[in-house]
């Protein structure tokens, strides 16, 4: 009885830390998928990418959802160019948001040009894996100000219930003021609707977020298609800036993967842990197109500097929502 008792309890403990040390494995999506935007809903960790392919083949977007960070359901074709009539190709870099009971899917459009239509768009829905459909049939942002490209938006939920739309390619950042309903911009107090706070070395793929009554602004640097690819960031009293570059907190690994950037942040409710998802590129791969979606953990230090990040192939520990 005693060996059966000590066989059962050395079981138990097998089993119990092979479940705790289970990791998610990086990529954790399969498929090539880039500039993860990341969210939680309703105890769930939802993940909206771009479907990493050339221009003319980024017609749709998918969306995955997990429990614990380690199995990943897809939802296939959540909105397309079918429900857009605007939009042609190059749909890229979701931003998603939830309000008043109804979620909201920002994207980019047509890689437009100055007199070209496209941009950045937005669609809703009654369900986090929709299906979408475009809420106000054109883009919501069409024009080039301040020299910035309208994609890349994210949508940043401030304290006092103000909704911040910062987006911006080609090397500048604008941020602008959403209505209530995301059907047009508000003007700042001056006027304006646009106001540019591009930091030092910005390139594309802008993110937010607040820490203890700061706001960390993140963003891309380099090329992605180049191994130069990578995440710096900047501490802010406002959403508005200024902002002066801190550093690099994330790059590629050349025993990993090449090309790590365009990221999102998660922040565990009621805790001090925050993932970065991201997407990098498998090592040996050439095609700028072959991107895979990761996760790993992000970390602070005394000082509120936001540790370098390690990318890694094992990703994060399985990790449940209360």
């Amino acid at each position: 009885m005693n060996k059966l008792i000590v066989l059962l309890s050395s079981i138990l403990l097998f089993c119990s830390f092979t479940i705790s040390a289970q990791t998610s494995k990086n990529p954790i999506l399969k498929g090539w998928y880039a500039d993860p935007e990341a969210i939680i809903y309703d105890h769930t960790y939802w993940i909206y990418p771009t479907y990493s392919a050339p221009y003319e083949k980024q017609t749709f977007f998918d969306c995955f959802s997990s429990k614990d960070l380690i199995n990943w359901t897809k939802h296939p074709n959540i909105i397309d160019t079918t429900a857009v009539k605007w939009a042609k190709k190059a749909m890229w870099a979701p931003s998603v948001i939830h309000k008043d009971g109804k979620y909201y899917f920002f994207f980019g459009a047509n890689d437009v040009h100055q007199g070209e239509t496209g941009g950045i768009g937005v669609a809703v829905s009654n369900q986090p894996e929709g299906p979408y459909k475009d809420l106000i049939g054109k883009p919501l942002i069409n024009e080039i100000v301040n020299g910035a490209q309208p994609i890349d938006q994210f949508v940043f939920h401030d304290d006092d219930n103000t909704y911040y739309l910062i987006y911006g390619g080609w090397r500048h950042c604008n941020v602008a003021l959403l209505s209530n309903n995301f059907k047009q911009l508000k003007s700042f107090p001056n006027g304006e609707k646009f106001k540019e706070i591009t930091p030092e070395n910005y390139v594309e793929g802008p993110f937010m977020f607040k820490r203890n009554g700061k706001y960390y602004f993140m963003w891309s640097e380099g090329g992605w298609t180049g191994p130069n690819y990578c995440v710096a960031y900047a501490i802010g009293a406002s959403p508005l800036g200024p902002f002066k570059r801190i550093g690099k907190i994330l790059q590629q690994d050349p025993k990993v993967a090449t090309g790590a950037g365009h990221h999102s942040v998660i922040h565990i409710p009621n805790t001090d842990k925050y993932y970065i998802v991201y997407h990098c590129r498998p090592l040996g791969e050439t095609d700028g197109n072959h991107r895979v979606t990761c996760i790993d953990k992000m970390e602070f230090d005394a000082n509120g500097f936001i540790k370098p990040v390690q990318i890694t192939f094992e990703g994060v520990k399985a990790r449940r929502l209360k």
